[in-house]
């Protein structure tokens, strides 16, 4: 397996700058998913690792040696795509077996080979059949174990299950994770699905617009988001975020939203973060997930009160939308705990409040203690 470098990548397709000085490093057995939404250049920065795709400026390593101009048959990397790509006249043994005879392995390698990925595929009583009398999944297993068989450095997924119904999707998710850990190999994979990206990833890198946005674990990148792209992209239901102001009172430091809710009281020192951080104006983006929106029956220290208005019941909990005076924010509650039309009591956990320069969207990195004076 392979650790992998890309530094100042540039790629344009005519006038379209696709991918933007992408610099990322990815390393031996670890598993990264790039995520971003379509057109954003992940998959043609997987099809760059490739070979599939020429890079405009930059270089790209594996192992230590520039690949960028190797073809893809010379860089050991096997890439899965998203339709599958199977022969359709050939049987799944076939089809898995083809790397290995277009190399002229020997007859009992092949075999051995194939049995042993066909194994941990778990798909042993399919090598008989054709792709037309396969499942969506299984045609898909298929395509990995056909990448798999060669042992190559590097595998490249893009967006392999993104065809499959729910079901097989989350069924697919663990079977790849499980891949992984049992072949140790260094993956990358491509996808637009939130989901998918923290249920698989040791890291995440998240690109936008061709440009890397923030490269962290799953939980690095939910709770410490570099900016508000990255914080509104990962989360379901996503983060809320509000226009607010901030000012002094009682030794206190007052969040207001607009659209006149009441103020939300905050550590003393909250503005002298937010300036150290480099934001010393009044104004800024407050952003707060929706389990972190704390919600009581009964009026409680530090809480405003609000009115329920939407509540999207999900079985385990509810999602229920509140008014903060104008601006509607969704809270996570226990399932049937609020009715639609009542009022409740809500503050935000201050510990998990998030805020944004209103100027440049980048996170404001402060540390709060949930303290007040």
């Amino acid at each position: 397996m392979a650790d992998i470098v890309l530094r100042d990548i540039d790629k344009f397709f005519g006038d379209n700058h696709v991918i933007r000085k992408l610099n990322l490093e990815i390393r031996h057995k670890e598993f990264v998913v790039l995520l971003g939404q379509s057109g954003c250049g992940k998959t043609t920065t997987l099809r760059a690792i490739a070979g599939l795709e020429e890079i405009d400026a930059g270089e790209i390593r594996v192992d230590d040696v520039p690949v960028q101009d190797r073809r893809p048959g010379e860089r050991d990397i096997a890439f899965v795509f998203q339709l599958f790509a199977l022969y359709p006249h050939l049987t799944a043994y076939q089809n898995i077996a083809f790397p290995l005879r277009a190399t002229r392995e020997s007859g009992a390698e092949v075999r051995r080979r194939v049995q042993e990925v066909a194994s941990a595929l778990q798909i042993e009583h399919l090598l008989d059949r054709r792709p037309s009398a396969l499942s969506g999944g299984d045609m898909q297993r298929v395509a990995i174990g056909r990448a798999l068989v060669r042992r190559p450095k590097a595998l490249l997924m893009d967006e392999p299950i993104g065809a499959l119904d729910a079901k097989l999707r989350a069924e697919m998710r663990v079977e790849l994770k499980r891949l992984h850990m049992e072949n140790e190999s260094t993956s990358i994979y491509v996808t637009h699905d939130q989901v998918e990206a923290t249920s698989l990833a040791d890291r995440i890198a998240v690109m936008h617009e061709g440009v890397l946005q923030q490269v962290g674990t799953p939980v690095e990148v939910y709770h410490r988001p570099a900016n508000l792209f990255v914080a509104q992209f990962i989360g379901s239901p996503v983060m809320n975020v509000a226009s607010a102001t901030l000012s002094t009172e009682d030794d206190r430091t007052m969040v207001t939203f607009e659209g006149g809710a009441a103020p939300l009281p905050f550590a003393a020192d909250l503005r002298r973060k937010l300036a150290a951080e480099g934001c010393d104006r009044a104004d800024v983006l407050v952003g707060i997930r929706p389990e972190n929106i704390l919600v009581e029956h009964h009026e409680a220290p530090d809480s405003v009160p609000v009115e329920a208005h939407i509540i999207e019941p999900l079985g385990a909990y509810d999602i229920v939308d509140l008014k903060f005076g104008d601006k509607l924010m969704r809270a996570r509650t226990s399932s049937g705990y609020v009715t639609a039309g009542s009022t409740v009591w809500a503050r935000l956990d201050e510990t998990s409040t998030h805020f944004f320069d209103v100027e440049t969207e980048r996170a404001l990195r402060i540390e709060q203690d949930g303290g007040h004076g």
